[in-house]
């Protein structure tokens, strides 16, 4: 079998022709685009299936520098860090803590439901993670994140399996919530306004992985030039330098973490002493950043994915699926309208939280959108689920998932 090495520049040049490759086939295929599928994620599947053909025909197989994607990583989970805003959580005011605590109670749920079907059907638990929350309320970038740790951490297969999970929870996601949705107007007799206004259509699915909150801008951190983007890269820097400082100390006094979470904690910590100074945050500089670094970091994981290895796993992996979809529907619709306050706004969450909790912002915005186009407005949930989804849910997620596979190890 011919072994093709490619180096650091070889992979990433091949990451930004799959870059190109997967917008480019997104913007043709509507299904795609329609349930908002990442164009790396489909540019990197077009190669995993080169190699996978490689592979069944024992004829070629490819090593990548993976020393590169584990740099994007490290700069993705940074940007999320200086995304967590103690200052912004509390002007959100009651909904978006609820909100919150609804979520992360759904997070822990999946990945429960997922590591104990799992061991039910006798495959490893962790692939179970990667069905539970990794996949589901993390979607793609978390599922490309955290499938080579579950893979190392003994888990064949953990990678394709969570990327297949990712890919069914936006689909199911946005085929649940209007279901959802309507059967909480009839069961409780809600009713929205007559007429849609203006303020359905003020969040427009589709427009990237997550949608802006109202209140998370600063005139600063709206201008780019070469200043701001300085100022933003030194930050990332130190937060990454600083971040690998503490994994050390952890792991000398006997606390094992991967290196990601240090930089992930240091960048938080960093944002809530600027906001607490009143200092100037670069925030549209970190987004900046952080897209493109997920962007070629999901390129990179789905290149180096082995399809073959997914076989074993996919008929446990399919059970647990459909368990976590009828879950995320119970879920919505007992505990979320509950949490939230049992009146049509609360209905509207419901509905796309089956797109938040299953896919991802965007599946959410537009299972509210379709929902309030026919009933009326929600500013309630337009308000709350940006806000969580796109500052704290990445950052919280990560964390139970981290705690999550140290318990399983």
């Amino acid at each position: 079998m011919l072994t093709i090495q490619l180096d650091i520049a070889q992979t990433t040049g091949i990451a930004a022709v799959l870059l190109v490759l997967g917008e480019w086939i997104r913007n043709r295929v509507e299904v795609l685009s329609r349930y908002f599928i990442p164009g790396p994620i489909i540019g990197g599947l077009v190669f995993s299936l080169v190699a996978l053909a490689g592979h069944l025909t024992n004829t070629f197989s490819f090593e990548f520098y993976d020393n590169m994607r584990a740099f994007m990583l490290l700069v993705f989970f940074t940007t999320i860090g200086f995304s967590a805003s103690l200052d912004l959580l509390k002007k959100g005011g009651l909904g978006v803590l609820l909100f919150l605590a609804a979520a992360l109670g759904l997070v822990l749920l999946q990945n429960l439901l997922g590591t104990s079907l799992a061991a039910v059907l006798g495959v490893n638990p962790m692939i179970g993670l990667a069905a539970g929350s990794v996949a589901l309320t993390g979607g793609h970038g978390t599922s490309a994140a955290f499938g080579p740790l579950l893979e190392q951490a003994g888990a064949t297969g953990a990678l394709p399996a969570a990327i297949a999970a990712a890919t069914w929870g936006l689909v199911a996601g946005c085929m649940i919530g209007g279901p959802v949705g309507k059967l909480l107007m009839r069961r409780y007799r809600l009713h929205g306004p007559a007429q849609p206004g203006p303020d359905a259509a003020q969040a427009e699915p589709g427009t990237g992985d997550e949608a802006q909150p109202p209140e998370a801008a600063t005139a600063f951190g709206d201008q780019i030039d070469g200043k701001t983007v300085m100022y933003a890269s030194i930050l990332i820097a130190l937060s990454i330098g600083a971040g690998s400082l503490v994994v050390k100390l952890l792991a000398y006094i006997g606390l094992t973490v991967p290196a990601y979470l240090g930089a992930m904690l240091v960048a938080a910590v960093v944002r809530n002493v600027i906001d607490w100074r009143k200092g100037m945050l670069p925030r549209r500089q970190f987004e900046v950043v952080g897209e493109v670094s997920l962007a070629f970091f999901l390129a990179m994981a789905l290149m180096s994915m082995k399809l073959w290895e997914l076989a074993d796993v996919a008929g446990p992996l399919l059970l647990i699926l459909v368990a976590q979809t009828a879950m995320m529907f119970a879920y919505a619709y007992f505990v979320t309208f509950r949490v939230m306050g049992r009146d049509y706004d609360a209905a509207v969450i419901a509905a796309g939280h089956c797109g938040f909790g299953m896919g991802a912002t965007p599946n959410a915005m537009a299972n509210m959108q379709a929902f309030t186009l026919a009933n009326g407005p929600s500013v309630k949930a337009f308000f709350v689920i940006p806000l969580v989804g796109s500052l704290f849910i990445d950052f919280f997620n990560a964390v139970i998932v981290t705690s999550f596979i140290s318990y399983l190890r």
